[in-house]
């Protein structure tokens, strides 16, 4: 005979949007192509790929690799632009059921403001401000690695728009709590934790890199342990709720990176290999939390016992 499985709250709030669990989908990582493998309204929130002002093709190919912990890409984020994502991919995603969260991204400051002005109006629930992305062919990780551009670009889609704007952070940065604070300080409603790091895979046989491009973010379960220490450090800077992304694979994983701090997660490497992990995860949480003695999942959001609270500010 089965035990009954208790009733169980999975709702979390982010930047003012109740999400019914904590579990979304990293952008770039799902589409609307997805549909049918999925119950999609079943999702915290969907995001979209990062969309950019005009359209882009993204990098040469080998855009993908496989490494024994993780993966490789440099996709370099193709973009029908905004009018074209506005006309075409958005009513899509509107389509799944579960509140939108669209990535926009910009070479340059100013083209930030332009994808801002041309979705404005649009059913959104939020915006992810993609500063981090280390794929790009120039200005990815130094708009991100700046706390006073951050602060520009956040504060003049702040000016621009009412939608409540997420920003999604890089690992690849001297102290992440200050890009954080300065994110915060902008307007910023939330932050997303992190984006991927920079990795090079090599072809020994032609002594050559494995990307078409180079270089490439790396992504999987390699970096979790990583990821969860700048959640954790990002989520004792701020007021404002963390969203952790970085080798979450599991119920197991989302309830880490809760207990470091965050409030809500993404899951995106995992999607490749089984694009039904989501939804098994998101199953697997109520008795997850019923195993560790919690009746609403935000219990555990923020619960580290740990001798990195005293020591956060020395």
């Amino acid at each position: 005979m089965k035990t009954a499985i208790a009733p169980l709250d999975l709702s979390v709030t982010v930047g003012g949007i109740r999400l019914a669990n904590p579990v979304m989908p990293a952008s770039g990582c799902f589409g609307p192509e997805l549909a049918s493998l999925l119950p999609l309204d079943e999702l915290g929130a969907v995001v979209t790929k990062t969309v950019f002002a005009v359209q882009r093709a993204g990098n040469p190919a080998h855009r993908l690799t496989e490494t024994p912990y993780g993966m490789l890409n440099s996709v370099g984020i193709p973009s029908p632009g905004s009018v074209g994502f506005r006309d075409g991919l958005l009513r899509d995603y509107q389509a799944m059921g579960a509140p939108v969260i669209v990535s926009i991204g910009g070479l340059f400051v100013d083209e930030y403001f332009c994808v801002a002005e041309e979705l404005a109006d649009e059913d959104i629930a939020a915006f992810e401000i993609n500063v981090s992305c280390p794929n790009l062919e120039h200005g990815g990780l130094a708009i991100g690695a700046d706390r006073h551009v951050v602060a520009e670009v956040v504060a003049g889609i702040r000016s621009r728009v009412n939608t409540p704007l997420f920003v999604k952070l890089s690992p690849s940065v001297t102290s992440i709590a200050d890009i954080a604070r300065s994110a915060e300080d902008a307007g910023a409603a939330a932050v997303t934790v992190c984006n991927s790091f920079t990795g090079l895979g090599i072809n020994i046989r032609d002594r050559t890199a494995v990307l078409g491009s180079g270089a490439g973010g790396y992504t999987g379960p390699a970096i979790k342990p990583l990821a969860l220490r700048l959640v954790h450090e990002s989520a004792q800077a701020v007021e404002i709720p963390v969203i952790g992304c970085g080798g979450i694979a599991s119920a197991e994983d989302v309830a880490e990176f809760l207990i470091a701090g965050a409030t809500a997660v993404q899951v995106g490497t995992a999607t490749f290999t089984r694009p039904h992990a989501m939804a098994q995860i998101i199953d697997d949480l109520t008795p997850l939390c019923n195993t560790l003695g919690v009746d609403h999942i935000s219990e555990l959001i923020g619960s580290l016992d740990s001798p990195f609270r005293e020591r956060a500010d020395q």
